[in-house]
C-alpha cells in the first residue's frame, strides 16, 4: 500500500519559517518525481513546487521561487519543502505527490497538511 504522510504545517506569522515533511513507503521513492501542491477553498489546486527523481531538477511557482526550497533525501524516502518570508496568501492545505518518472499513471496524493500564515 502506497502512503504519503505530510507534516510539519501550522500556525505561523508573516514573514515566518516552516518545515514540511512528507514520508513516503509502499514505492519505490527514486523512481518517482515528487511535488508539493496547496489548495484554498473555492479555489483549484496549484503546483507550489517539484523535484525530480534522480537527477534533483527542480521547479517553482512564480510566486514562492526565492523563498521556497524543495529537497529530497532518497534514503530517507522523504521530500520537504521549506518555507520561509511566508506571507498570508501562502495559507492553504499542503499536499504531497508522488508521480512516476517514466508512468505518469502512477500518481499517488497526501492528505495535506495545513498552514496557516496570520499575524
Amino acid at each position: 500500500q502506497v502512503q504519503l504522510v505530510e507534516s510539519g504545517g501550522g500556525l505561523v506569522q508573516p514573514g515566518g519559517s516552516l518545515r514540511l515533511s512528507c514520508a513516503a513507503s509502499g514505492l519505490a521513492f527514486s523512481s518517482y518525481a515528487m511535488n508539493w501542491y496547496r489548495q484554498v477553498p473555492g479555489k483549484e489546486r496549484e503546483l507550489v513546487a517539484g523535484i525530480a527523481s534522480v537527477a534533483r531538477s527542480t521547479n517553482y511557482a512564480d510566486s514562492v521561487r526565492g523563498r521556497f526550497t524543495i529537497s529530497r533525501d532518497n534514503t530517507k524516502n522523504t521530500v520537504y519543502l521549506q518555507m520561509d518570508s511566508l506571507k498570508l496568501e501562502d495559507t492553504a492545505v499542503y499536499y504531497c505527490n508522488a508521480v512516476h518518472r517514466w508512468r505518469s499513471d502512477l500518481l499517488y496524493w497526501g492528505p495535506g497538511t495545513q498552514v496557516t500564515v496570520s499575524s
